[in-house]
C-alpha cells in the first residue's frame, strides 16, 4: 500500500511494495561456519540500518504453544468488561489493559484516538534486592482465574523468549562488530515485558474515528522486541523513507523482530528503531479478530547505555539510565 498522494499509487501494473525485511535463518548463524556466520551477521546489519525489522526462522520455539496462549487467552478477552474490570492495570503495570487506557501514537507526539486493542500484560516473574528497584519495577503478574493455563503455557514461553533474545543480542554483537558478549551482559536480570493483544473486530469496537489505528504510528521503546503475529486486513504496517508505510511481509513460522528506541541509541544510530503500526479494523471484514504476542526486550535495571563511537556509530548520544528512560516512554503513551 503506498501512502496518499504518492505517484507510485497511480502505476497499477506494479505489485504493492514491500518493505526491505529480510529473513534470518537462525541455524546456520548457531552451526554454521565462520564465514557463513558473517554473512548472517552483514544481513542484520543492513537490515536495522534500513527499515530496523527482520523475520527470525530457526529459532525452535513450537508453534502449538502459541497457539495453546493464544486459545487460553481469548478465552479472557470475550468475557464481559465488568469481569476483567477486576483485573485492570495502569501502562506500564500487570494485568488487563482495557480499552481507551493507551494511545501509542502520543510517543510520537500526536493526539491520536486511544488505540483500538486490549491487552494482558506480564513482566519479569523474578524480584529484585534493591527495594527501590523492587518497587517500581516488580510486581506479582496478575493470572486471571478466567483463563485457567494461561500461567503455565506463559511461563514456559516466557523462558523460550529469554533464551531467544539472549542469542539474538550475540547475533546482534556480531553484527556491531563488538564483542560477542556487548549487549548479552547486560541482561542478567532484565526486567522484559510481555503483551498478549487482541484485536477484535469492528462488530465489537465499533468504527474507528478519524485517525484510530489498533495501534498507533510509534517506534518501541527498549532493546529488541519479538513478536509473534498473525496476518489480516488490519495488520501490521512498517515504514521506511523508501517507501513509506507498507504492509509487513509475514511468515507463520517466523518470529518478526524490530529494535527499539534505547538499542537505537545504544548503537549511535547506527540502527534504526523500526516504525510501525497496527491498521484499524476493516470495514468490509468486521469479524476480524487477530492476537499478536509481543515479547519486549528490556536490560537488567541500572545499565548505562553509552552509544558506541564512531565509526560505528553516527550520533553521539549522552548517556542515560535504561530504566529512567524507559517510564519516560511508558508515560507518554498513557491516555489521562
Amino acid at each position: 500500500m503506498s501512502e496518499v498522494g504518492d505517484p507510485r499509487a497511480t502505476r497499477r501494473e506494479e505489485p504493492p511494495a514491500r518493505p526491505r525485511v529480510p529473513t534470518v535463518d537462525l541455524c546456520p548463524w548457531l552451526s554454521g561456519d565462520r564465514a557463513t556466520r558473517a554473512r548472517t551477521a552483514r544481513t542484520v546489519d543492513d537490515a536495522l540500518r534500513g527499515a530496523g525489522f527482520l523475520l527470525v526462522t530457526g529459532h525452535g520455539v513450537d508453534p502449538s504453544l502459541r497457539a495453546r496462549i493464544r486459545e487460553a487467552a481469548r478465552a479472557f478477552f470475550v468475557l464481559p468488561a465488568e469481569t476483567k474490570q477486576r483485573y485492570a492495570a495502569r501502562v506500564g503495570g500487570r494485568g488487563w489493559l482495557g480499552p481507551g487506557v493507551e494511545a501509542n501514537g502520543y510517543s510520537e507526539g500526536t493526539e491520536t484516538p486511544p488505540d483500538l486493542k486490549e491487552s494482558l500484560t506480564f513482566a519479569t516473574h523474578e524480584p529484585f534486592e534493591d527495594p527501590e528497584t523492587n518497587a517500581e519495577w516488580y510486581a506479582p503478574n496478575v493470572w486471571p482465574a478466567e483463563a485457567p493455563g494461561l500461567r503455565e503455557l506463559c511461563v514456559e514461553y516466557l523462558a523460550r523468549m529469554a533464551g531467544l533474545e539472549n542469542r539474538l543480542l550475540a547475533l546482534l554483537g556480531e553484527a556491531l562488530g563488538v564483542e560477542p558478549d556487548f549487549f548479552t551482559r547486560h541482561m542478567d536480570h532484565p526486567t522484559y515485558g510481555f503483551n498478549i493483544n487482541w484485536y477484535p473486530g469492528t462488530e465489537v469496537v465499533g468504527a474507528p474515528e478519524p485517525g484510530q489505528f489498533r495501534i498507533g504510528p510509534h517506534t518501541d521503546f527498549g532493546t529488541v522486541t519479538l513478536l509473534d503475529r498473525q496476518t489480516g486486513k488490519g495488520g501490521l504496517q512498517v515504514f521506511t523513507d523508501e517507501d513509506g508505510w507498507q504492509d509487513a511481509p509475514f511468515d507463520p513460522a517466523a518470529f518478526t523482530v524490530n529494535i527499539g528506541d534505547l538499542m537505537a541509541r545504544w548503537t549511535g544510530d547506527r540502527w534504526r528503531s523500526g516504525r510501525h503500526r497496527v491498521l484499524p479494523p476493516p470495514a468490509d471484514a468486521p469479524t476480524e479478530e487477530l492476537m499478536s504476542l509481543v515479547y519486549f526486550g528490556e536490560c537488567t535495571p541500572g545499565t548505562v547505555v553509552e552509544s558506541v563511537p564512531a565509526p560505528v556509530g553516527r550520533v553521539a548520544y549522552p548517556p542515560v539510565d535504561s530504566h529512567a528512560y524507559l517510564r519516560d516512554k511508558l508515560n507518554s503513551i498513557t491516555v489521562s
